[in-house]
């Protein structure tokens, strides 16, 4: 990769200047390369973990997450500090939203609506799909249109999933996910070794695996141990950006075009360092809400799918509920999470499940500065909404599962976190309402662009990082 030390690049001018490297950023450039002959500066905190540094340390950065921020809570939020951000630690689960995510407040009332719809992005969604390789079922088309076929075929499912499917074809699909079905020039096939989050076959799509040549490309520069501080901004315009190297001393440099991605918690702290907050900003951190369960079962076999995750049911999801209740995602998982049953005969007859609902973004959630000038969370809980869509999903639990022979469901309890800290710089139609418009452009400074999931209105269930890639694309797409 072209890559330089910070303080060489110190005191220079370039025509773009990209915070971070994850799901946002990268793809962001990966289409801003079309247009030839800009010189781009992207600017990464962390250093560069190869898959072979990761797998040898079983970690996915030198860089602890939880040491990045200063909070008095104890939820967790999952995130890699380093070369690929997210692309690192995500498990590649890579569902679409649903349509109706897009219209919650003209539909049902609540939160506010995209300022985009599933039309606007579907084709965005086709292209990240290729980017990732992504594997699919055809069928879901059903309840989300596709105007191009998945790059590869499904994932084969477990035991369990055929007997759903064949049941409720309408709603249970198998899993889209960027772990390889089949192998591509650069991907091995998944193994179903269950350890997704440094994948010991290299299966699943990362930046290691599939973006470096972004970064080898002419006129990209890419300086790791960048800690951008802080931007200048004059007018409606941001001038420089401030970054520290690893020995924290302070570096600045100039550009035409700023494209902020480093996740909701610290692309918000970045813009209040900045003396650029106000508004929404940094307000409404939030995530998915999930909950894990497992069903035993009476002689049907288990762990016989091709990935971790096998299943995802919609049978929760939308409808008139949604007016005062959470839409629920249902993840069907092929792995031992709570070990086997007792029994050689039993062993295989259990079913893992991940319930997962939506949550609101909440201004009593967000993320602020402490004394010293590091972003700060203040994290109280998931909004009342997301707490009640997983209770009705709990209860409608053995009527969702009716297809299948259950002799029990066990409560697992709640799940630590999602991995999928979004909301704190929300996109919208209304500046009093949002912080970045329809095409991720700031508000009030018209040469910033927000990419990453800190631009998301509102929560679905749904796994982000696909969207976050499509909203990328469709951003460099407006602006060349």
């Amino acid at each position: 990769m072209n890559t330089a030390p910070p303080e060489s690049v110190a005191g220079m001018h370039f025509d773009v200047v990209i915070v971070g490297s994850g799901f946002g950023s990268s793809f962001f450039l990966h289409r801003l390369l079309r247009k030839p002959g800009q010189r781009v500066l992207v600017l990464e905190w962390g250093g560069h973990a190869t898959h072979d540094w990761q797998l040898e340390h079983e970690r996915n950065s030198p860089v602890a997450d939880d040491s990045t921020y200063a909070t008095r809570s104890e939820k967790e939020w999952n995130f890699t500090i380093g070369f690929g951000g997210g692309t690192n630690c995500w498990f590649a689960q890579t569902p679409r939203l649903h349509p109706g995510d897009f219209r919650l407040r003209s539909v049902h009332g609540v939160a506010e609506d995209w300022p985009i719809g599933y039309d606007d992005l579907e084709p965005y969604w086709c292209d990240a799909e290729e980017i990732m390789a992504v594997s699919g079922d055809p069928d879901m088309a059903q309840v989300m249109p596709r105007s191009r076929p998945f790059p590869q075929p499904p994932h084969r499912m477990s035991g369990p999933d055929r007997l759903m499917k064949q049941a409720r074809p309408a709603s249970h699909f198998v899993m889209p996910t960027a772990r390889a079905r089949i192998a591509t020039d650069t991907r091995a096939a998944c193994c179903a070794s269950l350890r997704c989050q440094i994948c010991p076959a290299d299966a699943k799509f990362t930046a290691n695996n599939s973006l470096v040549p972004l970064y080898e490309a002419e006129g990209v520069t890419l300086c790791l141990g960048a800690e951008v501080r802080r931007f200048e901004a004059a007018g409606s315009s941001v001038q420089a950006a401030i970054f520290a190297d690893g020995e924290g001393r302070e570096h600045r440099v100039t550009g035409d075009l700023f494209v902020l991605g480093a996740n909701a918690i610290h692309s918000p702290a970045i813009l209040l360092r900045s003396d650029l907050g106000g508004g929404l900003t940094g307000l409404g951190l939030h995530e998915s809400y999930g909950w894990s369960v497992e069903a035993y079962l009476d002689g049907v076999d288990n762990f016989d799918g091709s990935t971790i995750t096998t299943g995802l049911d919609l049978g929760l999801y939308d409808g008139p509920h949604r007016a005062t209740e959470g839409a629920a995602l249902v993840y069907f998982e092929n792995r031992w999470s709570h070990g086997l049953r007792l029994g050689a005969e039993r062993m295989r007859q259990t079913l893992p499940l991940v319930v997962v609902t939506e949550d609101l973004p909440e201004d009593r959630n967000r993320v602020t500065l402490d004394g010293e000038g590091r972003a700060f969370v203040e994290y109280h809980g998931p909004s009342d909404y997301a707490v009640r869509g997983m209770k009705r999903a709990l209860a409608a639990l053995p009527d969702l599962l009716s297809p299948l022979p259950v002799q029990r469901i066990i409560d697992r309890g709640l799940r630590g976190t999602e991995s999928h800290l979004q909301g704190t710089l929300r996109m919208g139609s209304d500046p009093a309402h949002s912080v970045v418009d329809a095409d991720l452009l700031h508000h009030r400074l018209r040469n910033l662009v927000v990419v990453g999931t800190s631009t998301f209105p509102t929560c679905s269930a749904a796994n982000p990082s696909l969207t976050a890639a499509a909203l990328s694309l469709r951003a460099a797409d407006r602006l060349i």
